[in-house]
């Protein structure tokens, strides 16, 4: 992730707008924020706010530093540093696992395709992936200059979804720079 962009995912600004926009919107998706999987918290924001609704958190972050320092600034969350497709992670047990912004930063679409074969498999029966992602804009595509940056295709998400097994997709804009998505696996 680039310099800027990372400044910008730890800012009070970044913080207000998953406050406002987001936490409105995880709290009707999401009926259970037992055991939640986080992929990708970055510097933590959004892990502040699900610890704030009570979920007991495990992140997973590719990035050592930022995995270091989320793992020191929030004790109460188990953080994992490596890549969630080949993390150690147990099979049909968390409630719920968020995606928020992340996806864009992985390698490839058919590694984001394992990512979701993968969440498919450690969620519970019946539990909720839910996320949020930027769309391909040539504001985003400046933003992450010296960056990785894969965007997700919003239109072609519910059919790679379906194909890693899930069901009660639904994919919606959220601005003009990011859409959200929620699904479920089977019960």
């Amino acid at each position: 992730m680039n310099e800027s962009h990372l400044t910008y995912l730890a800012s009070p600004a970044w913080a207000g707008e998953l406050r406002v926009r987001l936490l409105p919107w995880l709290r009707d998706r999401v009926t259970d924020l037992g055991d939640v999987l986080e992929i990708g918290p970055g510097p933590g924001l959004s892990t502040d706010l699900l610890l704030e609704l009570g979920a007991t958190i495990t992140a997973v972050e590719i990035d050592a530093d930022l995995a270091d320092r989320l793992r020191r600034r929030l004790p109460e969350a188990t953080v994992i540093h490596g890549d969630a497709v080949t993390a150690d992670l147990p099979e049909r047990h968390y409630t719920a696992v968020t995606c928020f912004a992340m996806l864009h930063h992985m390698p490839s679409p058919q590694h984001q395709d394992l990512l979701f074969a993968r969440l498919g498999r450690v969620l519970r029966p019946g539990a909720s992936l839910v996320g949020t992602d930027a769309v391909d804009t040539p504001a985003l595509r400046r933003a992450h200059l010296d960056d990785t940056f894969v965007p997700v295709g919003p239109d072609t998400l519910p059919d790679r979804l379906t194909a890693a097994g899930f069901e009660n997709i639904v994919v919606t804009p959220h601005d003009e720079h990011h859409f959200r998505f929620s699904a479920t696996t089977p019960a």
